[in-house]
This record gives C-alpha cells, structure tokens and sequence, in this order.
C-alpha cells in the first residue's frame, strides 16, 4: 500500500510559479492591485499600489538625472509623419508600431460618429522623441557655449503591441527618455556610458535586482543609433528583461534634423547625439524577479507603505486602547529615517477582518505587516510578519526593541531580496557550453506547445557573425548583450565553431 503523499502548501496565489508561470505573473500583478486592462485593448489602467512604486522609482531616478546636470522639459504627444520620413534607420525600426491620427473631428452620419476632417499631414503619437526633440535642438543650439544640451522628459508613449501582457508589453506606457547633445564623440559616449551606470546602480540599489551590464550586438541595437547599451535582469523562469537602455546616436540625428553648431574654430558641425530610457516595464520586472507565490514581495525602497499596521479587534472593549496604541506607533515609527526619508507607515482601519487585512497586505507587498491586539498593548510588544521571510511565521518583540531595529530589518530585508535575486542568476547562468551541439540541447527545441528545454543564461564565446543568429531564431533565443568583463581568453564560437575572443549572454527575453 503507498503512503499518503503530502499535501502541498496552500498559497494565495494560484497556479504557482512551478505550475504555470506565465498565468502565475497575471494573478500576481491582479492580487497585489498593482495593474489591471483597460477598456482599450492593450492598455492598462495603473492601480494606487502599482502606480505608488512607480512614483518612488521615478523620485529616485528623477534626483540621480538632477545630479548629473539633467533639466526635465516636455514635448508633445504628437509627432508630424514628415518629422520621421527625415530618419529612415529610425522610422523603419517603428513603422509597424506606430498609432497615426489622420482626423480633427467627428461627424455624426446616419446616428454614427465617425472620423471627419482629414489632415493635412499625419501624426504619430510618440513612440519615441528622437525626432521632436532634435527639431527642436536645432532651434536651441547654435555654437560649441550652448553644448552640451542635457533634457529629460517624463512622458507616455505609445508603440501598437498586438500582444500585451500587463506591465510588460502595453500599447501605451509610462517612461522617462533623456536626450542629450555635445560637441564631441568622446564627450556624447562618456555621456551614454554614465547614463547606463546610472540605470545599473538603480536597479542593483532600489530595485535590489542584480543585471548584467553591456553592450547591444549591431541587430539589437536600437533603431538609428551607433551603440547601444543595456542591462539585462533574470526573472525567475530564467527568462531575460531588459531593465534599461542607452544610445549612442552618433551624429545620425543631427545630419537628418540639421542640428549644428558653430565650434571652437568658428566651423559648422553636427553634434552628437544620446537618448536613453528606462519604464514602467521595471513594475513587471519586480513582479517576476521578488514575487513568490503568495503574492508580491516589495523592496523597502521602493514599497508604498514600509510598514503596515494591522489593529485586531475583538470586540468594543478593547477598541479604543489599541487603536491608540497604532497611533502612538505610528507615529514613532514615522519618526525614523530609512535610505534618506522618513519611514512610510500605514494604519489599516478598513472595517474588515485582521486576517483579511493582514494577507491583503501580503499579497501587496508590505515588507513587515504589525498585527495588534489587547495582548500587544498590554505587554508593550507588536506582532510581527516580515513579507521575505514568511516561512519564520510571527515574532513578538518589545515595542521599543522594534523601533529600534526597524531601520537594520528594512536594510536587511532589501539587502536579502538581492541576494535571492544574485544567487538565483549565478545558478541558472551556464558557462561551461563550447559547441552547437551543447547550446541547442540546452535550449531544447520550439514545438506545438511552445519552448521546451532549458531557461537561463548561456554566456559562450562568439564571433561576432551577425548571420549565424538566424540559426537560433527557431529556438527563441537571442545575444542579450556583450557583457563589459570579457577575459579575452581565445576560443570557439559556439554557434559557427570558428575563432572567437568575445563572450556574450545567450537567453530567451520578454
């Protein structure tokens, strides 16, 4: 007779993450009231918990940019077609994404309304603002004293996504995309490279999510620039995201939109361009890289409410010594500083269930939710869940203990979540694969129920053949960047068996 198997834990979230992965992420994204589809197909409507993250994102990002000298300006939403037809390599790379008004008004015809008033010229809702912003630079600039030219814009942006999935691929998003201008390349290229250091440490220090850092190969590159560069993060399939981007425009841009300047010899020049860009997709990336399966885990840097105060009431008699004492809690506890600001604390005083309002928090994220009841308040202690580490179940340290210790714990738990993230990249990261024959049986094959085989990163050798990718189209997977520590050591490459020097990461992406 068998023995009765276990049963499995119950979770909040189902199917899990081993059950399916994909349906995993929606629930997520549904259970932490981060994001939800619109009426428009391919739009979302980003919820107070989603958006809240956002913000903080945002903040952080908006004072690193500040720092390095960046001003924040805002263009339209509306681009003319005639602004692209200048940029060929650009407007191919977006053509068959773009959203085109053709239409000022509507008519009503037989009860209907419809589009009425043609324009002259169509115009493309911004999918990017290359084009807007250099009509606009060769307006501003004028000699080598007006350079360099350094603009943020925060913006939404609008790229026609036939698939979307909520966070990651929406027809309209939010982001911020810089666009600077200089006199020389070696000013324009230390510019794109301090810029992608700046998406690195972000994502390494906010998001607590660790990324390798690189460069694009010429197919990846984005549309019209010379260089491009990334930060490629692993979810936890072992599928790549692309975090962040920046680009060396080169004088592309400025020859199309005839941005020049006179220089220090009193000559006419082209500048040199950069754009470069991070969104709201870092909301999907925190969702698959911290979440597990009781919902969504939330970096303290970046969590809405830090702390979540939960009062369990029994009955009227102890009602308002303990909503007195959340008060008086909170209050201290706002009182304390984590990473430069004053610590975010909610008191939850929904009419519901403790229990309710406790998983509701889990579910949203809160990295250290307090439950408190009479026993609390007459023991001078607070009941403790702490979101990355919910196996440890509760604590009950003294109030004064906790408040104490609150900024340590809040260091430790966004500290822990990167360390999760890192050791999860280091042991899905393979190296030791050297020929065609390894790489495809790692990777498995594409059939009728979608990719089979292995999902991580392969970091081999490659020659740098763009035409040998074309193999590797069947099986999903593409070079995500040309890391910057290389060792230089000569080998083979893995997909042509010919010489090769330069590693790079192999992975299937989002």
């Amino acid at each position: 007779m068998n023995a009765p198997q276990a049963k499995a834990p119950k979770t909040a979230i189902s199917p899990t993450r081993a059950e399916n992965y994909s349906e995993w992420y929606q629930q997520v994204v549904r259970a932490s009231d981060m994001a939800e589809l619109s009426g428009v197909r391919g739009c979302m409507i980003i919820k107070p918990n989603g958006y809240g993250i956002w913000e903080l994102m945002q903040r952080d990002l908006d004072r690193r940019f500040k720092e390095t000298g960046h001003e924040n300006c805002y263009f339209p939403l509306f681009i003319p077609l005639s602004y692209f037809q200048k940029e060929a390599d650009h407007v191919e790379g977006f053509a068959k994404e773009m959203a085109v008004v053709t239409h000022h008004r509507l008519s009503t015809k037989n009860g209907v309304l419809v589009p009425d008033g043609e324009l002259e010229e169509p115009l493309i809702v911004r999918p990017t603002s290359e084009t807007v912003i250099g009509v606009a630079m060769a307006k501003w600039i004028k000699s080598y004293r007006d350079l360099p030219l350094l603009v943020n814009q925060w913006a939404n942006v609008v790229r026609w996504e036939m698939r979307p999935r909520l966070l990651l691929r929406t027809a309209e998003f939010l982001w911020q995309e810089g666009h600077t201008a200089h006199e020389t390349y070696e000013d324009a290229m230390a510019e794109t490279r301090r810029m992608h250091e700046i998406y690195r440490q972000f994502v390494e220090e906010v998001l607590a999510l660790p990324v390798v850092p690189g460069e694009k190969p010429a197919n990846e590159r984005f549309p019209g620039a010379v260089n491009s560069f990334s930060i490629e993060a692993m979810m936890q399939d072992g599928r790549a995201l692309q975090a962040g981007t920046s680009h060396y425009l080169g004088q592309n841009f400025s020859k199309s939109l005839d941005i020049q300047f006179q220089n220090r010899e009193g000559n006419l020049e082209h500048v040199h361009t950069t754009s470069w860009g991070v969104s709201t997709r870092l909301l999907g990336a925190l969702v698959m890289a911290h979440s597990d399966d009781n919902g969504l885990r939330v970096p303290p840097r970046l969590a809405p409410w830090q702390v979540v105060i939960v009062p369990v009431l029994r009955g009227d008699s102890d009602k308002e010594s303990v909503l007195a004492y959340c008060e008086s809690l909170k209050s201290e506890l706002q009182a304390q500083t984590y990473a430069g600001d004053r610590l975010r604390v909610k008191l939850d005083k929904r009419d519901i269930s403790g229990a309710d309002k406790k998983w509701d928090w889990i579910k949203k994220g809160a990295p250290l939710v307090l439950e408190i009841g009479a026993r609390d308040v007459e023991g001078g202690k607070v009941c403790v869940t702490r979101r990355d580490h919910l196996d440890q179940g509760k604590r009950f340290p003294l109030r004064s203990e906790f408040i104490a210790g609150i900024v340590d714990e809040l260091t430790a738990i966004q500290q822990g979540l990167f360390d999760q993230a890192l050791a999860f990249m280091t042991s899905r990261t393979v190296t030791d694969i050297k020929t065609r024959a390894a790489f495809d049986a790692y990777f498995g094959k594409n059939d009728e129920n979608g990719f089979v085989g292995n999902q991580g990163f392969v970091r081999a050798k490659w020659s740098g053949d763009l035409s040998s990718l074309e193999s590797i189209d069947e099986l999903g997977v593409t070079i995500r960047c040309i890391p910057f520590d290389q060792d230089g050591k000569e080998g083979v490459c893995v997909l042509t068996g010919k010489p090769a020097t330069q590693d790079v990461i192999f992975a299937r992406a989002y």
